[in-house]
């Protein structure tokens, strides 16, 4: 198979499928200001498929912070087992709700956590919506993974928690029911280093508490992702990993990354810095191997595909645990 969503780098996966993706599912949550719109996608053939929860980055692009975006890795996943479902969460620029006076804009944190738990709550609903995935998705086997503010999306539902002492509001938005999540470029702890441009316009990010994020996680981080805007420490994308509970955590430090990780986002996304096809590839290919052997006890994919890393002649990147 020669589509561009078969290509691994070298990192043994299975064998590609074609996909079907099906977009836009809307679903009504009462509260919300707007439908939650989702994006569907999923091997044509296949039953107990596991679930990615894929949450979209904050970003300035038009459309890659929406459902639209992240085909690069959502295509990818689908082709090799995988059920991924992409929300439209309400900081999106295509919603126009940043600038609103809605509840925690313009980054509407705690709304995006509450996305995926609807996500997960309807799953059966959304399962029977698609045409021909009913009776095929594995809604036991879930997995979780973010980009950039997405990251802090999948870190809160792993127990990470804003502990801002004015605000007075629910701080443990944690999910039992991801069994293990991804965390891509997320903001870090809110030390010394934390920029005035990022306390000013994102308060909460001066909050960020890891101590409590004892879900199962593989931390993703570059060591050329440092935005002054946010921080002017080069490991604050690796905070979830250094900051959080030790005992199922691993770190995947990519050499050369910046933000976008070699073009994550989409496909030839004009915000990417630092476009890389085999960085994209070798991440997608690690991430499924690390959620397949979360998933499937047993599975021996990620350590597979870390041995097939670290046995290049320049390895991408380092794997670390702790």
């Amino acid at each position: 198979m020669s589509s561009a969503y078969a290509y691994s780098a070298d990192i043994p996966v299975s064998e590609p499928t074609p996909i079907i993706a099906f977009s836009p599912l809307s679903l009504e949550v009462p509260g919300r200001p707007v439908p939650l719109e989702l994006k569907v996608s999923a091997p044509v053939s296949g039953t107990g498929l596991p679930v990615i929860l894929l949450s979209h980055g904050h970003g300035g692009a038009n459309h890659l912070s929406s459902l639209r975006g992240y085909g690069p890795v959502a295509d990818f996943w689908a082709a090799h087992g995988f059920v991924v479902i992409q929300p439209t969460h309400l900081d999106s620029t295509v919603l126009g709700l940043r600038e609103t006076d809605l509840p925690d804009a313009p980054l509407f944190w705690r709304d995006r956590a509450a996305d995926i738990r609807t996500v997960i709550d309807r799953l059966a609903e959304i399962e029977a919506a698609v045409p021909g995935l009913g009776g095929r998705v594995d809604r036991e086997r879930i997995g979780a993974v973010g980009h950039s503010l997405g990251g802090h999306t999948v870190s809160l539902l792993l127990g990470m928690q804003v502990l801002d002492p004015s605000d007075d509001r629910q701080k443990d938005l944690s999910d039992p029911r991801i069994r293990a999540g991804v965390i891509i470029g997320a903001p870090g702890i809110g030390d010394e280093h934390l920029a005035d441009w990022a306390r000013t316009n994102y308060p909460m990010l001066g909050f960020n508490d890891f101590g409590s994020m004892t879900g199962t996680a593989l931390v993703i981080a570059g060591d050329k992702d440092l935005n002054l805007n946010f921080s002017d420490r080069l490991s604050y994308r690796s905070d979830a990993y250094t900051h959080s509970p030790e005992g199922n955590k691993t770190l995947l430090m990519f050499r050369g990354a910046e933000h976008i990780y070699g073009g994550v986002s989409g496909y030839d996304a004009a915000e990417t810095s630092d476009e890389n096809p085999e960085r994209v590839a070798t991440l997608r290919a690690l991430v499924w191997a690390y959620l397949r052997s979360q998933l499937f006890p047993g599975d021996a994919s990620w350590a597979n595909a870390v041995a097939a890393l670290e046995s290049a002649d320049a390895p991408l990147a380092t794997v670390e645990n702790r």
